[in-house]
């Protein structure tokens, strides 16, 4: 427990979905090697492509120090070029074979065979993890930038938006959110305390649009008789996660998001973003999507 109620506030998710949790972990290691299949699947493309052409060329120079290690073991390459050893390195580990150059001796025929071996491994771990991330499903969903507070059916009401940002349909997309908070015991410690909002309408059959997602803040609401200040001084936080399935590749994917108190605004109302054309089609101008306006009268 810490007692220090000075802390900056922290979000646990960033605003790409991605948790983010800012803290320092004693006595735990990184486990970059030994846990090193999730490391290489959430690797960002560009650092995946560099780890790549670096074990390529890191490969094939090693190979190539082999090779002149054996003299003058390579047939038409000139004697002690570590270029030429390179480049016939390359050729047999990617199985290309011009036949300019060949082993020559027992030694370069066992170095030959040894780097097929490695770079049939090679290709089909590359091949392998290369597809893992390109078929791990990822949510293209977007979140309001800001939650607000206003009345709805005569009910303050905490509201946020989501949208699908794809052409295409989330079946079974259901939400939920988690107001975290510190709270002190009577001991005098402080503890995150997390509590489930209930939401007027937490699931929708097919999610394609936007969804404007509404907690209505009433005697069983963990916000209920909160204020903004309130809100600041327990580092409040609006965890959001959203599940469905996506109907183009069949697979669950997952989105998440989070509100701080700072981005939860009072006497606000979201901007209408929905209209119709005089042909009748339905237009979504997200343009608008984050777009708050006052209300007429305050909570």
């Amino acid at each position: 427990m810490n007692n220090n109620r000075d802390r900056q506030p922290h979000r646990l998710v960033s605003r790409k979905g991605q948790f983010t949790l800012n803290v320092v972990r004693l006595g735990l290691p990184r486990l970059h090697f030994p846990d090193l299949y999730h490391w290489l699947l959430t690797l960002s493309w560009p650092g995946f492509f560099t780890l790549i052409s670096l074990l390529y060329l890191i490969t094939n120079s090693l190979f190539a120090l082999a090779y002149l290690a054996g003299g003058d073991c390579i047939a038409n390459a000139r004697p002690g070029s570590f270029q030429d050893a390179f480049y016939f390195s390359v050729q047999t580990m990617a199985t290309i074979g011009y036949g300019a150059m060949y082993p020559r001796t027992d030694y370069a025929n066992i170095i030959v065979a040894i780097q097929a071996l490695f770079g049939l491994w090679g290709v089909a771990m590359i091949t392998g993890l290369a597809f893992a991330r390109f078929s791990k499903p990822t949510a293209r969903v977007i979140f309001s930038r800001v939650a607000v507070i206003a009345p709805f059916n005569g009910v303050p009401t905490l509201m946020y938006r989501t949208a699908n940002q794809r052409f295409n349909q989330i079946l079974e997309a259901q939400q939920r959110a988690t107001l975290i908070r510190d709270e002190v015991t009577i001991e005098g410690e402080v503890m995150r305390r997390f509590y489930d909002l209930e939401l007027l309408r937490s699931q929708s059959p097919i999610f394609a649009l936007t969804w404007t997602v509404m907690h209505p803040i009433d005697e069983n609401s963990p916000l209920y008789k909160l204020t903004a200040k309130d809100l600041v001084e327990q580092q409040a936080e609006i965890v959001i996660t959203l599940t469905g399935i996506d109907e183009t590749v069949s697979q669950t994917i997952h989105a998440r998001h989070s509100f701080v108190a700072s981005e939860i605004l009072w006497n606000l109302r979201f901007v209408d973003i929905i209209s119709r054309t005089p042909e009748g089609k339905r237009v979504v101008d997200y343009t608008r999507f984050h777009e708050v306006k006052p209300l007429e009268y305050n909570l």
